[in-house]
């Protein structure tokens, strides 16, 4: 065989390398595929290739097999069980810049579905070689590798530590300088990923100098670097009262009030749970907010979205009433109780409907004046429908219950309470009664209301048990009343006039 016969030879055989691997992972790109190519022992002929001496071979073995790993978990797990992991991870260091990217797909498709499979891509070195990945001067490698570690990190707090202990933290802050916008978001989603676990993490984060970084891209015209941005600045200012004061600091606020005005939804949505976080911790931090005007701007925004966009408002709203008397009226009087009250009719979902009760709840429980503004807002009849419904979820039945009974504690406005009188189990009724029995005796008004209205006869038809607490109510209420009146209204009193009268003898 001549030395042209032989070279063809090669040729052909490399021809069909490249050819094989290219039909792979065409076809690993659609679902319908991926159990034929699984049967017939894909992982297997991709190992060897992705040491092919043919770069572009190992290139496109390595993103076939990302595109099979990505698919499901089990196609990750043959992966880690055909030990392919660790030859890419050894030639990840030593390869051009295209199998870096492919290399480090792989890695992020095994590595995201689960805490023992990104256990796996830790274990064989992985996130050693993508952190090397970072400094390398292509910007394409630095956001695959950034976007594996965000993957790794998501998991939980032992697998973000591992990505903090390799080094990533300072270079991820760096990738934020970069030009490049791709780069810009996945740098700051896995900053993002990693701060969400501890406060220590997050104090890692922050002490590489994250939040000047983040705070200056607030406004940048890109929606989809915003999100991320804003949930960066959520994670960390959710651990403590500290890490929420350096974001502050930072002089986030009045800035990001405005883009509760941006047309992407999620932006908007990551903005509420950053004041959200924020407010939560103390009263100082929650009036820093208000004085912004950002509750009056997250009010706004529960009028104009639906659904879990608007949970973290709804949640805000609490946060900042529970505080104390001076900012749940301040709720109030930014008409926070009619949007609330919007938002517990037309949530078809029971977690944002039980957020929404906490919420009422929050606002409601101060005085009765706050109770008043509850009331008047018809929220009492709908927290007790919430709570009677039986299809509604246990969360939603002991939130709605427990605002319910905070607010009745506290309310003194009777027109507000009287809808309770009817058709209401005897343990809310009690709080209903109780509350009438404390105004009544001290207001003459609300006495002749009470019969007029039809109060006093409702009370007189409840079936109370003697010596409870319910009949201890009732006769409260009835000592306001002279005895004929209440005679009058008891139940079957008519009847004993009309025996009198069967009896009664002319003169």
């Amino acid at each position: 065989m001549s030395q042209r016969q032989i070279i063809q030879v090669f040729e052909q055989y490399q021809k069909s390398r490249m050819q094989f691997v290219q039909t792979v992972a065409d076809l690993a790109s659609r679902p319908q595929n991926i159990e034929i190519l699984l049967n017939a022992g894909v992982m297997s002929m991709l190992r060897p290739l992705i040491l092919d001496v043919v770069p572009s071979i190992q290139q496109t073995a390595a993103l076939a097999l990302g595109r099979l790993a990505d698919h499901s978990d089990d196609l990750a797990e043959a992966v880690v069980k055909e030990d392919i992991l660790p030859q890419l991870v050894q030639s990840l260091a030593s390869q051009n810049r295209f199998y870096k990217k492919a290399a480090a797909f792989v890695l992020r498709a095994v590595a995201k579905h689960s805490t023992e499979l990104a256990q796996a891509v830790v274990a064989c070195g992985g996130v050693d070689a993508l952190v090397l990945c970072l400094e390398e001067f292509d910007p394409g490698v630095k956001e695959a590798a950034a976007w594996a570690l965000g993957y790794i990190a998501r998991h939980n707090a032992l697998l973000s530590q591992a990505v903090v202990d390799a080094g990533a933290v300072p270079l991820l802050v760096l990738c934020l300088l970069e030009p490049e916008m791709a780069l810009k978001r996945i740098a700051a989603s896995t900053l993002s990923d990693i701060s969400k676990h501890t406060p220590e993490l997050a104090h890692t984060v922050v002490d590489n100098g994250a939040i000047a970084h983040l705070a200056q891209m607030i406004l940048n015209p890109d929606a989809k670097l915003k999100r991320q941005v804003f949930s960066a600045l959520s994670q960390i200012s959710k651990h403590s009262v500290s890490l929420a004061e350096m974001v502050i600091e930072a002089e986030i606020f009045p800035a990001a009030v405005a883009c509760l005005r941006d047309p992407d939804e999620y932006v908007r949505k990551n903005i509420t749970t950053l004041m959200r976080e924020v407010v939560k911790h103390t009263p100082e931090l929650s009036q820093v907010i208000v004085n912004c005007g950002g509750m009056a701007a997250v009010i706004d925004h529960l009028g104009n979205c639906r659904g879990n966009l608007r949970l973290p408002g709804i949640m805000m709203l609490g946060y900042v009433a529970a505080h104390s008397e001076n900012l749940a009226m301040a709720v109030i009087l930014s008409k926070g109780v009619p949007q609330l009250a919007l938002c517990l009719s037309e949530e078809p979902e029971h977690h944002i409907k039980a957020a929404t009760a906490w919420s009422i709840g929050q606002i409601g429980h101060h005085t009765p004046e706050h109770a008043k503004a509850v009331a008047t807002a018809n929220l009492l009849p709908k927290l007790l429908e919430v709570y009677m419904d039986a299809s509604s979820s246990e969360d939603l039945q002991a939130k709605s219950k427990k605002a319910l009974k905070s607010i009745l504690q506290k309310c003194t406005y009777l027109p507000g309470l009287e809808p309770l009188l009817y058709d209401v189990p005897s343990n809310i009724l009690k709080h209903v009664l109780c509350q009438f029995s404390k105004v009544l005796p001290h207001d003459s008004k609300a006495r002749r209301l009470f019969v007029t209205s039809g109060g006093l006869k409702k009370v007189q038809e409840i079936q109370a048990e003697p010596g409870s607490l319910l009949q201890e109510h009732i006769n409260a209420i009835n000592s306001c009343f002279p005895e004929e009146i209440v005679r009058y209204y008891s139940p079957g009193y008519s009847e004993v006039l009309l025996d009198r009268l069967e009896n009664y003898q002319p003169a």
